[in-house]
């Protein structure tokens, strides 16, 4: 009986204990909302597409400069026909040095100059000389006119036998004398100048000129060394100033194999890529076949025009050519369609397709895939010309996916 009265104390339900406040109970739940919004918007911003970085090219209409499909695959170098190692005509000591490597100069331009102490000395005794021989000229004159009047004098007295003979004859041999003396002082004069313009020569040549305009690709010799057109077999004589190079004179030089020399002809089309600019085609074309083969390499020499002049184009820089097709007289037999990367092209569910770059975003077509040309590939269909692709699009790449371009 007492266990039972007990536990109906136990369920009494205590009125002197407050009530809990209604306020605290509603601040509770506009916390526990609030963090589960925060908590919503944090997984939503991480599970949000992150935009791929992707490279891309654009699509070429088949029929432009360089489109036609290669025959012939090589490699070469970037040479300059004109480059030239400018020295000095004479050995001296160099007084000045005024270029500098990547400079351009003007044909005739002043390079450097050397120590023009010895021609200078040279030069200035040729000069009095002339002055000396000027001198002599003008003292002969003056005896040979009044020579003249003496023996003009001499002859009117002999007519009127005033003097003997025997003093006019000596009066004309005198006056003769004199002339022979004068002619021989005008010669002397003139072969003194002779002298003092090849003394000018060798006060000339004490400066170095540039034979053509061009850019100076080397720069050999300072202020106070000995140079010389010859070299002299030591360390410390420098046989030129520097070098300059036309870069108007520019071309590629390929050896082709002896086996394949018969694909290439002259005024063939090239398409070249340089090594340090791989997605760069420069149109060109060939030059001339240099008709003599190198029996070691087996090889044939071929000369290729650039036809486009660019600063990023330089001596001895790799180059790789394609030499294309002649082109067709028949419009129909154009190629049609686009070329690609052949990167570009890649197997989606059982067929080809490509990315193309729409704003943000890419688009995946379908294409019909054509000729193989070179590191290209001809699209048929599915492309139009410069619209952007993308080039080697990752297996995770999708249809819409957001993308941004590497920089």
């Amino acid at each position: 009986m007492n266990a039972s009265a007990e536990l109906l104390k136990e369920l009494r339900i205590d009125r002197k204990t407050p009530p809990p406040a209604p306020g605290s109970r509603r601040w509770l739940w506009i916390v526990i909302i609030v963090g589960v919004l925060l908590a919503a918007a944090i997984a939503a911003w991480r599970l949000r597409p992150q935009a791929i970085e992707v490279q891309t090219a654009p699509a070429v209409a088949l029929g432009e400069a360089g489109s036609s499909a290669s025959v012939l695959d090589a490699s070469g170098y970037v040479v300059a026909r004109r480059m030239a190692t400018v020295s000095a005509k004479i050995t001296g000591k160099v007084r000045e040095v005024m270029i500098e490597e990547g400079m351009r100069v003007d044909e005739g331009q002043v390079m450097a100059t050397l120590d023009p102490i010895d021609a200078g000395a040279q030069r200035d005794l040729y000069a009095s000389q002339v002055q000396a021989a000027r001198s002599q000229v003008a003292g002969l004159q003056a005896q040979l006119t009044q020579a003249d009047a003496e023996a003009t004098r001499l002859q009117a007295l002999v007519g009127q036998q005033l003097v003997s003979r025997s003093q006019f004859d000596q009066a004309v041999a005198q006056r003769d004398s004199l002339r022979a003396q004068l002619d021989t002082a005008r010669r002397n004069v003139q072969v003194a100048g002779n002298q003092l313009a090849i003394a000018d020569l060798g006060v000339d040549n004490n400066i170095v000129r540039a034979p053509f305009s061009g850019v100076v690709t080397a720069k050999a010799a300072q202020p106070g060394e000995i140079v010389s057109p010859l070299s002299a077999g030591g360390g410390f004589t420098r046989t030129g100033i520097g070098t300059i190079v036309d870069m108007d004179s520019l071309e590629i030089e390929v050896d082709v194999g002896e086996a394949f020399i018969g694909r290439v002809q002259p005024k063939m089309p090239v398409e070249a890529t340089l090594n340090a600019y791989p997605d760069w085609k420069i149109p060109a074309e060939v030059i001339a076949i240099v008709p003599t083969a190198d029996r070691g390499k087996a090889t044939v020499k071929v000369r290729v025009a650039i036809k486009t002049r660019d600063p990023r184009i330089v001596p001895e820089m790799g180059v790789r050519v394609s030499f294309l097709e002649q082109p067709k007289a028949d419009a129909a037999a154009k190629p049609q369609g686009v070329r690609v990367p052949a990167n570009a092209v890649v197997e989606r569910e059982g067929g080809s397709v490509v990315f193309v770059l729409v704003d943000d975003a890419v688009q995946q077509r379908s294409v019909k895939p054509g000729l193989a040309l070179n590191a290209d590939r001809q699209l048929l269909q599915g492309v139009r010309p410069g619209e952007l692709v993308v080039t080697s699009p990752a297996d995770t790449l999708r249809d819409g996916s957001k993308v941004k371009e590497q920089p």
